[in-house]
C-alpha cells in the first residue's frame, strides 16, 4: 500500500530473507526504528531502536533478532506501540540495514528479502526490496501522529548506500 492511512495503534514490522549459501558469510539484516520529536520531525532522531534493544519507555521493542535469516517466514520482528508514545514524539521511521562485516552486500544479492507491516492480523504493507536492489539499507514505513486522530502510516521505500550507523542518522531526513 502506498496511500496515507489513519488510525494505527500497535503494529508489528517483520523481516525475512534466505540464509547465505553454505560456506559464505552469514547475511545479517536488521530492523531499525528512528523516533523523532514534534518540534524537529526531520532532524536527528530522539532515539533509535535496533539490534535487540527497546525504546526507553518500552513502547518499541525488537522482539526477534535473526543474524542469519534461518527459519521459516519472517525471522526478525519489531513491535511498535504507537498509541502509547508520549505526545513529544510525532514521527517514527522504520528501515532495514544490511550489516557489512564481510564486504559490501546489497538487497539484490540476498535471496527472498521481504518486509511486512501488520496491525493485529491486518496486513498494512507487504513488499520486497527489488526497487532498492542496489542499496545496502532502505526505509520501509513512516508513521506520523495526526493529533487526536491517532497515527497514520505510509509505505516509503527509499534506498541508501550506507553502513547501519550512517543509515540510522540519515533515514529520517526530509527527501529532496
Amino acid at each position: 500500500m502506498s496511500g496515507l492511512n489513519k488510525g494505527v495503534g500497535k503494529v508489528e514490522v517483520t523481516l525475512k530473507w534466505d540464509p547465505s549459501p553454505i560456506g559464505a558469510a552469514a547475511h545479517d539484516l536488521d530492523i531499525i526504528a528512528g523516533v523523532y520529536t514534534a518540534d524537529d520531525p526531520y532532524g536527528p532522531p530522539a532515539y533509535l531502536v535496533h539490534f535487540d534493544s527497546r525504546s526507553p519507555d518500552g513502547t518499541i521493542t525488537l522482539s526477534r533478532d535473526s543474524r542469519t535469516g534461518q527459519g521459516f517466514g519472517y525471522d526478525e520482528a519489531m513491535i511498535l506501540e504507537l498509541d502509547r508514545l508520549a505526545p513529544l514524539y510525532a514521527r517514527v521511521v522504520v528501515g532495514v540495514a544490511i550489516q557489512q562485516g564481510a564486504g559490501k552486500l546489497t538487497f539484490g544479492a540476498i535471496a527472498n528479502t521481504g518486509v511486512r507491516v501488520r496491525e493485529g492480523y491486518t496486513e498494512l504493507a507487504v513488499h520486497g526490496f527489488d526497487d532498492v536492489a542496489a542499496s545496502t539499507a532502505a526505509t520501509v514505513v513512516e508513521f506520523t501522529r495526526d493529533g487526536p486522530d491517532g497515527w497514520s502510516y505510509r509505505s516509503i521505500r527509499r534506498g541508501f548506500d550506507a553502513d547501519p550507523q550512517t543509515f540510522a542518522a540519515q533515514m529520517g531526513a526530509r527527501t529532496a
